[in-house]
């Protein structure tokens, strides 16, 4: 057995406390040994002056849109994906989802994220970045039928079911996979509830974009006289261990269902307020037993892939949404963005504790923006910041270190980024 000691730090512990303690991993299974006053390892990472957190899980992305950071702003979702995203989409070749996705998980790791849940395009390439880069992921096919004929709309969702069960438990169990229908207004719903007892007996869970705006509820409201995760639930599309991104715009019907059925929700606050999209009740969600994680979404609706950055935006805007400053309080927050995620996302991380996957952030506390240290659980949902992240450690293996990417070179991803981002959008313009 091979170990890895994380000494001299602070811990983070499921029950939101903080204590000096060392953590041992076991390399070989990917898994946390012990806590406390542990043994030396075969290497050792130092935390001194450091405090030790579950990797954050970044609960819904979509990590090669790094190429159109900054592409296209200040619009609300519809017209946003429909004059700007979708045709440079178009124009996507696989070889730019690879430089995106690389670029999107070189920021990622150095921001202390351990995991994610991804929808895009060209998977099988998305996953093999994401495991040469020592994620951990979650992620699916973007199935979208609007605009497409019955064989191409079926053509798309046989894609989406074939990706998911031939990934799911790729690079050693770190990637797995889902069914993964854009939304309930852009994927036909006939085809949903065909291919949702499909993706059933392939043990694979769904994922898909829900309640976003109001502009996704009122359609469904007219069509079927139900609510959208109402009319979800009635396609058979609402089973444990299934998650919907967002969920801004769910009644009180609809966050009780999500409960009942054991769904999770991605939300994703920058993304929403960016777009206008709205506020998502999250203290009415966790009051109800929802499991809530935390996702950046894409990095053209965000503008960076930073979980720190969410964690102080989803306190802030939940106490607006709930008129109460004690709402979406630090220690759920926190919660959110590791334990949460996770499980949403269906990863044994999340916690550090024996048996858990040795999905780690080392945090340095020696900043300006971080002193005093009156309470360290404050620090994490109002203070931190991505940059503050001196190590990432993924199924025991370290993957950054002292802000130093292991895994891939990060000037080389940057510059074929910058170049692919450039002839990506050269070609969508001439194409207009």
């Amino acid at each position: 057995m091979s170990t890895l000691q994380i000494a001299g730090g602070r811990v983070l512990f499921p029950d939101m406390t903080v204590r000096e303690a060392d953590v041992l991993a076991d390399r070989e299974r990917g898994r946390i040994l012990e806590t406390g006053d542990t043994a030396g390892g075969d290497e050792t990472l130092d935390a001194d002056g450091c405090l030790v957190v579950p990797g954050l899980v970044n609960a819904h992305c979509h990590a090669a849109m790094t190429l159109l950071r900054g592409y296209a702003d200040d619009k609300p979702l519809d017209a946003w994906l429909r004059e700007d995203i979708w045709p440079v989409e178009a124009a996507l070749e696989p070889a730019d989802v690879v430089a995106g996705t690389r670029l999107g998980a070189v920021e990622l790791l150095k921001n202390g994220v351990t995991a994610l849940g991804d929808m895009y395009f060209e998977v099988p390439a998305v996953a093999e970045a994401l495991a040469e880069a020592g994620l951990r992921a979650r992620v699916g096919h973007g199935i979208v039928t609007v605009g497409k004929d019955e064989a191409e709309a079926r053509a798309d969702f046989e894609e989406g079911l074939s990706v998911a069960r031939e990934l799911d438990g790729a690079a050693g169990g770190r990637i797995r996979s889902a069914l993964m229908p854009h939304s309930l207004t852009t994927v036909d719903a006939d085809l949903l509830e065909e291919y949702a007892p499909r993706a059933r007996e392939a043990g694979v869970p769904l994922h898909y974009h829900a309640n976003e705006t109001a502009d996704e509820v009122d359609p469904i409201l007219e069509a079927h006289g139900v609510r959208p995760l109402e009319h979800a639930d009635d396609l058979g599309l609402l089973e444990a261990g299934d998650f919907i991104a967002h969920g801004v715009h769910v009644d009180e019907t609809e966050i009780e269902l999500l409960a009942e059925r054991g769904v999770g929700v991605a939300h994703c606050p920058a993304s929403n307020m960016k777009l206008a999209s709205g506020i998502a009740p999250v203290q009415a969600m966790l009051e109800a037993g929802v499991t809530v994680g935390i996702g950046t979404d894409g990095a053209a609706s965000n503008n960076d892939l930073d979980v720190f950055d969410e964690l102080r935006d989803a306190a802030m805007v939940g106490k607006l949404e709930a008129d109460d400053a004690a709402a979406v309080a630090a220690p759920d927050v926190v919660r959110a963005a590791t334990e949460g995620g996770a499980d949403v996302l269906g990863f044994e991380s999340g916690r550090i504790e024996a048996g858990a996957l040795a999905d780690l952030a080392v945090v340095d506390l020696e900043e300006p923006h971080l002193t005093p240290a009156h309470d360290l659980l404050s620090h994490l949902a109002y203070a931190v910041r991505g940059s503050d992240v001196r190590h990432t450690v993924v199924d025991g293996e370290v993957v950054v270190r002292d802000r130093e990417l292991l895994t891939l070179d990060e000037a080389a991803v940057t510059r074929e980024a910058e170049r692919r981002a450039g002839a990506l959008i050269e070609r969508a313009e001439s194409d207009d």
